[in-house]
């Protein structure tokens, strides 16, 4: 699961229950590969597999999740780069949620750089990645440096949510 919030604060800690907590916290890594993932945190978990997926929903309408599913090495399975564009401040969240409209961008954020909209594309192909860029760069008004993958690093972004 990737987190989108730190969900760590007292106020938020009291707003989550028990069962959030450990879907927030216990499968970062490992989410079953089973026919059915959420059946079985269920069991694990002493809920049921409706419960599961109704918590797992509401966490990602809440923003504390973007998204649950598998992560896959980068361009082993189709195609993927890091992508900057250089927006005028004024313009940033409108070019940002254009570019969170496409189903090839995996998230976006800002950075403090003359650079100050990067993302995440996938897709199945080289060809169908870059025509999403280019449409991107088309609708924007705005290039896209495209940002491919020369060295391979692996970074674990799973780290032990505390509630107090």
């Amino acid at each position: 699961m990737h987190r989108q919030r730190n969900t760590s604060t007292d106020a938020q800690a009291t707003e989550l229950g028990w069962l959030e907590q450990h879907l927030l916290n216990d499968y970062q890594h490992d989410l079953p590969l089973v026919p059915r993932p959420f059946q079985a945190l269920a069991e694990k978990l002493g809920s049921t597999e409706q419960a599961v997926i109704d918590t797992l929903a509401e966490l990602q309408r809440q923003g504390y999740i973007s998204r649950v599913g598998a992560v896959f090495r980068a361009n082993t399975i189709g195609a993927s780069t890091l992508a900057a564009m250089a927006v005028p401040a004024a313009e940033l969240e409108s070019v940002a949620q254009l570019v969170n409209s496409y189903t090839e961008v995996n998230h976006n954020y800002q950075r403090e750089h003359h650079f100050n909209l990067w993302f995440v594309a996938t897709a199945a192909t080289e060809t169908d990645l870059r025509k999403a860029l280019q449409d991107i760069e088309q609708r924007s008004g705005y290039p896209v440096l495209y940002l491919p993958m020369l060295e391979d690093y692996h970074i674990d972004l799973g780290f032990e949510l505390q509630w107090t």
